[in-house]
């Protein structure tokens, strides 16, 4: 009996007492038989509650396509997320995890970025992509494509704690003839309040050839239908800190953590060393995390403790320049950068809802990182982070 055709009162607890009593009242039947590759079972009655679950369920207009039995896998029906009303956007809600804070009980920076990969991979498995190289289209999947990321950029406004709900929206669209850019927007569920953003370009690589490739005119049209017909962004602020180039960091570097080592559980899908990863290796040790065992450890932090007992993170931007593979060497370099060398970039006001302090202010304070390939010099990844004081919760 469908959902629809349900006829009962309004009261849930009434419902239950009205079904009970039509049960009495119906003289039992054998139940039918199906069989399937030769194995036959009998078909389950559905309970009462469960008929009551699925009345609420459909009565939620956000989650009532999960009402439906047999729609979709058993992961899309029980994940709190699905497509917008236009289609052309995925929202999905997240429990912050105990083991997903740190000592202060709010979410890791690692934590935030791992949100945004995974709500990324559910919308593009929301559209009918495939899962088994990060939303690659039917196209790219014949051609042996992947997206590869070519720059992360997240600002953090308010930490998420343990057990606070976030609500994270993400959408995609066109980046010119070599990519692809994937925005988020973060908020408080219980209040509504944005708490963060995020923007990334994503450019396309052969997996056999390890080498870049154009988006073709066959991936483009495959993708673009799920993207916003108008240009959307995030940072749709001209000056924000998002477009900001960051400059090299040049030896000698004020602090350093030399010889990081991947291990096997730092390797995505795509058998290379996942994005977030990298963060973790930029901020070694930035948020009192022991120094794994893995590690071939030389050299000093790669920041300053005085930064790390007083500031906390605000905005991380990362350049990927190379691919780093499972059994390369990795140092990470850090040094302070001056305010008055970086650009100058406004407050952030109005519909852009970006908590980030004017630059030149005594307690904000911003560094340059690099990763580089231990011995051979060779750029990976460099990029930029910037503090703020932190506040009494």
């Amino acid at each position: 009996m469908s959902v629809s055709m349900l006829k009962a009162p309004c009261n849930a607890a009434d419902q239950l007492q009205a079904l009970a009593q039509c049960r009495a009242h119906v003289a039992p039947r054998r139940l039918p038989r199906r069989r399937i590759s030769g194995v036959s079972f009998s078909a389950p009655p559905r309970t009462p509650v469960v008929a009551v679950l699925d009345r609420v369920a459909a009565a939620d207009g956000e989650q009532s396509r999960l009402a439906v039995a047999g729609s979709g896998s058993l992961a899309d029906r029980l994940r709190m997320g699905s497509l917008t009303e236009d289609g052309l956007s995925y929202k999905e809600r997240f429990i912050v995890r105990c083991y997903e804070v740190g000592i202060n009980k709010t979410a890791t920076v690692e934590t935030i970025a791992n949100l945004l990969q995974e709500v990324g991979c559910n919308h593009a498995q929301s559209v009918g992509f495939s899962t088994d190289g990060f939303a690659t289209t039917h196209t790219m999947r014949k051609l042996h494509l992947i997206w590869v990321t070519a720059r992360m950029h997240i600002e953090i406004y308010k930490y998420p704690a343990w057990s606070d709900v976030i609500e994270i929206e993400t959408w995609c669209q066109g980046e010119g003839r070599i990519g692809t850019r994937r925005d988020w927007i973060l908020k408080d569920y219980a209040t509504g309040q944005v708490i963060g953003r995020a923007t990334s370009k994503w450019v396309m690589m052969n997996q056999d050839t390890r080498r870049l490739q154009k988006v073709s005119d066959d991936v483009r049209d495959e993708f673009l239908i799920y993207c916003p017909r108008e240009l959307r962004l995030a940072f749709p602020d001209e000056n924000n800190s998002s477009l900001q180039k960051i400059a090299k960091l040049e030896d000698p570097s004020q602090y350093s953590r030399l010889g990081l080592v991947p291990r096997r559980a730092d390797l995505d899908m795509n058998q290379h060393v996942n994005n977030v990863t990298y963060i973790g290796w930029v901020l070694e040790e930035l948020l009192g995390h022991p120094v794994p065992h893995y590690l071939i450890c030389m050299g000093s932090k790669s920041m300053p403790q005085e930064i790390i007992d007083t500031h906390e993170l605000q905005t991380i931007t990362l350049d990927y320049r190379r691919e780093c593979q499972h059994d390369d060497i990795v140092d990470s370099l850090t040094s302070s950068e001056s305010t008055e060398d970086a650009k100058t970039i406004p407050e952030l006001r109005g519909t852009n809802g970006s908590a980030t302090a004017t630059k030149g202010q005594q307690d904000c304070c911003q560094f340059l990182h690099l990763l580089r390939l231990s011995g051979e010099g060779l750029e990976i990844n460099r990029g930029r982070t910037e503090w703020r004081k932190k506040t009494a919760r």
